[in-house]
């Protein structure tokens, strides 16, 4: 069953590869950078100031400034992080990991006094359980509605959260059986600041769970698969591949990092107009983009109006990149350019088709110019990308967002495995 299996998994890992531990430690500083970058915006300063005004026991540091108790920073701090809609992503999981599991475990570690390296195993043991119990989940249920990154999320946050806390497997589990009655996170919040709040919530609600448990509280630890669980009541389709050589093979390996502040379904049209020889804007007669059905109702937004809409908009986003707007950086996208005369003339000429034959990490893009000459590129977001290269690109974006010194000071204590008390510091 996956709730055990899980939990046992959690409660038994001592380690991991070397490659997987720099991974997350690049998540890590691609998480703090985009939090501190979306510290003013709106769903951030709302949160923030919720969580002061309750003035509960200083027990995390909150993105901003501020201290508050653990459950209120993991919300504060996941909603922020997730603000700009700039974090990684895991295409098995359909969500975004890191935002959900990373504020629970930092929170926790606060208050715990654990050290970084706990931090950082805790963190990783978390993302790997969202992204199995995201598989587990299936498409079935992100399609029906619900936004894994809130779903399968809290169960990664409830898993970091207490192995913290020192659970043993049987506590584990329970910590994931309490959960599932309180995962939730709906697709209909997308352009919204509901969406970031989704992940801020699957953090809260897993620090939530795993306290109440190691406080006595005696959930049905089969919360997710029981006949009346999480799974079976949320379109779950129970796929046994989730659980596919755990403890052996990481699939938080294949973790997807944004090198563009917009939707991750964006991200493979952005990169093959980028390898693309393209002609002027004026010379284009029509772009023709070609993706995998799902992301027609994720981010395809005809004609947004708003910086926030054209985070969710292929037609939007690849006008931008032809009329020479930065995708990487967070300005670009604002009102006034959804109004810009010049950028919706060429919005209408970008049409957009759903190909079963693509994958979700995949698109094909056609530029049509006006004298008839043709121009194509494809990409896939899943073909690999050498480590440092990697690394030099989310350090780059890191910069971009906080500035070289800070990005490079995050970069240090995250190598360093800096206490999380330090760590929380570096984020006000």
């Amino acid at each position: 069953m996956i709730t055990q299996s899980l939990a046992q998994f959690v409660a038994q890992t001592q380690s991991a590869p070397d490659a997987t531990r720099h991974m997350v430690r690049l998540s890590l500083l691609d998480w703090a950078a985009v939090g501190l970058a979306g510290c003013r915006e709106p769903v951030a300063r709302i949160t923030r100031a919720m969580a002061l005004d309750e003035a509960g026991a200083a027990q995390a540091h909150l993105f901003g400034g501020g201290r508050a108790p653990a459950r209120a920073a993991a919300l504060v701090n996941g909603a922020t992080s997730h603000a700009l809609d700039y974090d990684d992503t895991h295409f098995a999981h359909i969500g975004h990991p890191s935002v959900a599991v990373i504020p629970a475990a930092l929170a926790v570690a606060e208050r715990e006094g654990a050290g970084g390296a706990e931090l950082q195993l805790a963190a990783l043991l978390g993302i790997e359980t969202s992204i199995r119990v995201g598989i587990w989940l299936g498409r079935d249920h992100y399609q029906t509605g619900f936004h894994q990154t809130g779903t399968a999320g809290a169960f990664g946050a409830a898993a970091a959260a207490a192995r913290l806390m020192g659970l043993d497997a049987a506590g584990i589990a329970a910590a994931l059986g309490l959960v599932a009655t309180r995962a939730s996170g709906l697709k209909s919040q997308f352009g919204t600041m509901g969406k970031p709040y989704n992940a801020g919530i699957a953090a809260a609600n897993g620090v939530e769970a795993a306290t109440l448990v190691a406080r006595g509280f005696v959930p049905d630890p089969q919360g997710l698969e029981a006949a009346q669980g999480f799974g079976a009541t949320h379109a779950g389709q129970a796929d046994p591949a989730a659980l596919n050589g755990v403890g052996r093979n990481w699939l938080f390996d294949g973790i997807s990092h944004k090198f563009h502040a917009c939707c991750h379904g964006l991200h493979a049209t952005l990169e093959a107009l980028a390898g693309m020889n393209r002609p002027a804007a004026e010379e284009v007669a029509e772009i023709r983009i070609a993706t995998h059905p799902r992301w027609m109702s994720v981010c395809n937004q005809s004609d947004p109006e708003t910086g926030l809409g054209a985070k969710f908009s292929y037609r939007m986003v690849a006008a931008m990149a032809l009329l020479g707007h930065d995708t990487a950086a967070l300005e670009s996208y604002s009102d006034a350019l959804c109004a810009d005369p010049q950028l919706r003339a060429l919005r209408a000429r970008v049409a957009v088709a759903q190909d079963g034959e693509l994958s979700e990490t995949q698109a094909r893009v056609r530029i049509v110019q006006k004298d008839g000459t043709l121009h194509e590129a494809f990409h896939d977001l899943d073909a690999p990308m050498a480590p440092e290269r990697r690394e030099a690109r989310l350090k780059s974006k890191a910069a971009a967002l906080v500035g070289q010194a800070r990005s490079e000071a995050l970069w240090d204590m995250v190598v360093a495995e800096a206490a999380p008390d330090e760590l929380g510091a570096a984020l006000t």
